[in-house]
């Protein structure tokens, strides 16, 4: 994606006009509607105050204490209502890395939201009808949804799959909740650390040498495509293409001696069951 890389100072004072396939998608309905407005501004968005949501209520094991933050949810309202004020000129003067960063704060602070405006709590973020295409949010200009900010934004306009281990969708086979917001700056040291934090858990993956089989997440296979650009490889690893690409990506993170296993490619792919119960404390 080409980015305008400068804002437009005008002399004098002009009226903004506001711009007014997932797997799970099949158990979804559209009938919860949230829109999130607010006053736009050009001034950079502060993450301070999800910051220390992050901090106050996401414990060392990523795990969230969702009751606590319903019962003291203004920081996080106020949070995601400033999302709302990012207009598309500041947005688009941002480095990809800040963009990126956004739009995966946006997507793990709303689906928070998502989460503690259910009363009683649900048991897992499936039980909320229209949570990823039904609930909408005011962002950049345009109305999004959860899915729309992970299948339409993050996946189409950055060639960067790492995304997928810092998206989180509340699920106890989710990569793990960082408790610090993402930033330009630190974009990909914070990846980096999400990446070996998920493929070290018993969520991420698994090599069983004596059975021959070695076990992924099912992001992987959910989102295996994403991974083919940068990681594609014909002739190493095992399985199809996407599957290739993804283990390729992976045995970057592994001893050497694991990395050749997977090179040598004498397994079986499988893919680990997927906890859908709530990331809670």
């Amino acid at each position: 994606m080409k980015l305008n890389r400068f804002l437009i100072l005008l002399p004098t004072l002009i009226l903004l006009a506001g711009c007014a396939g997932s797997p799970f998608a099949q158990a979804q309905r559209k009938d919860a509607q949230v829109e999130v407005s607010g006053t736009q501004t050009t001034e950079p968005l502060n993450y301070d105050n999800y910051a220390s949501i992050l901090k106050t209520y996401v414990n060392e094991n990523a795990m969230v204490d969702y009751q606590g933050l319903q019962k003291k949810r203004q920081k996080l309202d106020t949070f995601n209502e400033t999302l709302s004020t990012v207009t598309t000129e500041t947005y688009e003067s941002w480095e990809q890395a800040a963009q990126i960063a956004f739009w995966t704060n946006a997507y793990n602070s709303l689906t928070l939201q998502s989460i503690i405006d259910q009363n009683p709590l649900k048991k897992s973020i499936r039980d909320i009808p229209g949570v990823w295409r039904g609930r909408k949010f005011q962002l950049v200009g345009q109305s999004k949804t959860l899915d729309n900010i992970e299948h339409k934004t993050l996946r189409v306009d950055f060639n960067e799959p790492r995304i997928h281990m810092a998206l989180v969708c509340a699920a106890v086979s989710c990569p793990p909740l960082r408790n610090e917001p993402y930033t330009g700056e630190k974009l990909d040291a914070q990846l980096e650390d999400q990446t070996r934090q998920f493929l070290a858990s018993p969520h991420g993956f698994r090599i069983d040498r004596a059975a021959d089989e070695v076990y992924l997440s099912s992001i992987f296979q959910w989102f295996g495509e994403d991974w083919k650009a940068t990681y594609g490889v014909e002739e190493k690893f095992t399985g199809n293409a996407n599957e290739r690409a993804v283990l390729n990506f992976i045995s970057g993170y592994l001893n050497p001696d694991d990395r050749a296993y997977l090179e040598a490619g004498d397994y079986k792919v499988k893919y680990l069951d997927y906890d859908w119960a709530l990331n809670k404390q």
